[in-house]
């Protein structure tokens, strides 16, 4: 059986893998990942809105992995419309990298359920080969961390290379084209960024699980037997 030290790390360890887990659900289930101001250049160019007059023709956009909205003004007052990702918009997006990151995203969920299970074993038994013990927990960990790094980069690469948020924007668009004005990162993407950071945590507590503590042992006072104490 593994000591009280070691139990520990394996029990925080674990509980960082399930919230690494759920982190990338949240990420995924939440339609937060960017949000953003849009400006309706049709509308602006056929009535010739100067400075002040643009404020009538500035929506604003939000969208995830899955779904979004937005909600368009072109001097006719603010239409809200909203949108899926799948199975229309992928077509108009970068369709291979939009799948690759979602595909990232849950192979790091898998790899961090991996993790879970080694350190639940760790917690009950001591492994007899290393690839159980901490080293293993540490491979898996390395893994899921890279996979949601990929996942996070390869976002920031549709929507600063692709122009996701321009092609999102002018979706189903046939007569108004929209150009961006604002588009910030918001809690869903953060949230992944989050769950990117987890596995560095678990491999420091991997490399503490190592650490051998000094044992100490209390000595006994030898009894000094004398012939008194015999007779006595």
């Amino acid at each position: 059986m593994p000591g009280c030290f070691k139990k520990t790390l394996f029990c925080i360890a674990s509980a960082v893998s399930v919230v690494s887990f759920f982190l990338i659900i949240v990420a995924m289930a939440t339609q937060k990942w960017m949000t953003g101001k849009i400006l309706c250049k049709t509308g602006v160019d056929l009535v010739n809105a100067s400075d002040p007059e643009l404020v009538k023709f500035i929506g604003s956009i939000y969208y995830g992995l899955f779904q979004g909205g937005k909600t368009r003004h072109c001097g006719l007052g603010g239409r809200w419309s909203k949108f899926t990702v799948f199975p229309h918009l992928v077509k108009r997006l970068n369709a291979a990298l939009h799948m690759a990151i979602v595909l990232f995203l849950c192979t790091a969920m898998s790899f961090d359920l991996v993790s879970f299970g080694f350190c639940i074993h760790n917690i009950i038994k001591v492994p007899y080969r290393a690839i159980k013990g901490p080293a293993g927990v540490c491979l898996w960990n390395l893994l899921a961390g890279f996979f949601a790094v990929l996942g996070v980069t390869s976002f920031i690469a549709a929507v600063k290379l692709h122009r996701l948020t321009e092609r999102v924007a002018n979706f189903r668009e046939h007569v108004f084209k929209f150009v961006i004005l604002e588009e910030q990162y918001e809690f869903s993407f953060w949230l992944c960024v989050a769950s990117a950071g987890t596995p560095a945590l678990n491999m420091l507590l991997m490399a503490a699980s190592t650490i051998h503590l000094p044992k100490f042992k209390t000595k006994t006072e030898e009894a000094n037997v004398t012939a008194e104490d015999i007779m006595y």
